[in-house]
């Protein structure tokens, strides 16, 4: 039976400013994302992007990604309790991002950088796909790092004790699947599927399925989150949010295929 080995949540201390781990993982996703698009506009010269507009459309991400994924923790996680208490939104130093609302953000950052610069909407979704899985891996190596968003009970060799459970039971690495499955494994096959020109939409609704697939297959070794546990069906909201992501990503390929 493994053992988290608790690592310091401060990955650096330079006097009175503590940078943690999880916020240097956001770092390094942003980073990736510049040192990749760069890349596809030096090889991959169809898609037509400069690194200005690289540059402005990061902005627009960081944007998107901040405001959308906490404002999605609110909405789709604690409503009433973020109700009660308004003010608590603003304290993102306690914690408290979702993914999918993060999604959301990102996409309506994107329609505004496309509409700013006269772009179809697609073909900045398009671009930008393949730079994110990535990113996302990061984040969940922050959360492994943490010791946080820990899987459910396992018997398997490889099985880990986190100790801000207080339960002493072995369980799933989860954040380690996601790290693998929505993160590496993503982003391999979105970065080999866009290696070639691709019918408007098609690259975005790839990224769809995949992300909504390996997400709904990660929560069954995740660990519900305790104020909202299983929901209908034995799923979890992760997994009741990532469907529409898969059927929105199949419709998305067959269109952009009969668009061709």
């Amino acid at each position: 039976m493994l053992i988290h080995p608790q690592f310091d949540p401060v990955a650096l201390q330079l006097g009175p400013v503590a940078i943690h781990w999880y916020g240097l993982m956001y770092l390094i996703a942003f980073v990736q994302v510049i040192l990749l698009g760069r890349w596809c506009i030096a090889h991959r010269p169809w898609s037509g992007w400069t690194v200005n507009m690289l540059d402005d459309v990061l902005f627009y991400g960081v944007l998107g990604t901040i405001l959308g994924g906490r404002l999605g923790y609110v909405l789709f996680y604690k409503p009433m309790e973020y109700l009660a208490h308004p003010l608590d939104i603003f304290k993102l130093w306690e914690g408290g991002m979702s993914f999918h609302g993060g999604f959301l953000g990102v996409i309506i950052a994107m329609a505004l950088f496309a509409h700013r610069h006269k772009l179809r909407w697609l073909a900045v979704t398009d671009f930008i796909a393949p730079l994110v899985p990535l990113g996302l891996a990061a984040g969940r190596l922050g959360n492994f790092i943490n010791g946080e968003l820990w899987g459910r009970a396992t018997d398997l060799p490889w099985g880990m004790v986190f100790p801000q459970a207080g339960d002493g039971i072995a369980r799933h690495p989860s954040q380690l699947y996601q790290f693998a499955g929505e993160g590496v494994l993503l982003f391999a096959i979105l970065w080999w599927f866009a290696h070639k020109p691709r019918p408007v939409g098609a690259v975005s609704g790839v990224f769809l399925i995949g992300y909504g697939a390996f997400r709904f297959l990660a929560e069954f070794a995740r660990e519900p989150d305790s104020f909202l546990g299983l929901l209908g069906l034995g799923l979890s909201m992760g997994q009741w949010l990532s469907l529409p992501m898969v059927v929105a990503g199949v419709l998305m390929v067959r269109w952009a295929q009969r668009q061709a």
